[in-house]
């Protein structure tokens, strides 16, 4: 899974003042009437003031810092792995749609083998997985794998990627089976 999006802003897209080291920023991941993703950037203090034009796919805080001089080809490219690392960071708070996210990204790259478990954290509440480039450990908050888990997490990947494509046999089939209106 592979999307292009905008690097991280270094100014707030309400008030457009630059971010400051230390400064809290809810980042937010929108899918647009375009059916294009897009990333906004701004200071927590000001997110009663954004109004979102589209549907949230994900939303996290986190303490900005300032970074150094990158590849931008690079920075525009954000795989399942990389969007597991952002949203997994130990200072990033999450909410119910990130959690349900970083559930799915964790178990979707401990089958790729990006991830090992590690067990459970002391309390028994978080998963514990070490990255496999980095060593850097991760929790993850534990969660029941229900068919309502993977059927909200299939709609929040739909407003990532885009509703999967359906075959024209399945198309058909789907029409054949369709009540018909009299």
């Amino acid at each position: 899974m592979e999307m292009h999006l905008q690097p991280p802003a270094m100014t707030c897209f309400v008030s457009g003042r630059p971010f400051a080291e230390g400064d809290r920023v809810a980042s937010f991941l929108v899918r647009g009437a375009t059916m294009e993703i897009v990333r906004y950037d701004l200071l927590e203090a000001q997110s009663e003031q954004f109004t979102l034009e589209g549907f949230v796919a994900c939303r996290w805080v986190h303490v900005f810092k300032p970074r150094g001089q990158e590849n931008p080809d690079r920075a525009l490219k954000l795989s399942a792995e990389n969007l597991f690392v952002t949203l997994a960071d130990p200072t990033n708070e999450l909410n119910v749609e990130s959690t349900r996210l970083v559930q799915f990204l964790a178990l979707m790259l401990e089958r790729k083998k990006l991830l090992r478990p590690k067990g459970r954290s002391a309390d028994g509440a978080k998963n514990v997985y070490e990255h496999a480039k980095t060593k850097q450990l991760f929790e993850v908050p534990v969660g029941e794998l229900t068919p309502e888990f993977f059927m909200a997490v299939q709609e929040q990947l739909t407003v990532l990627v885009g509703a999967p494509k359906v075959k024209p046999a399945d198309a058909a089939a789907a029409a054949e089976a369709a009540p018909v209106a009299s």
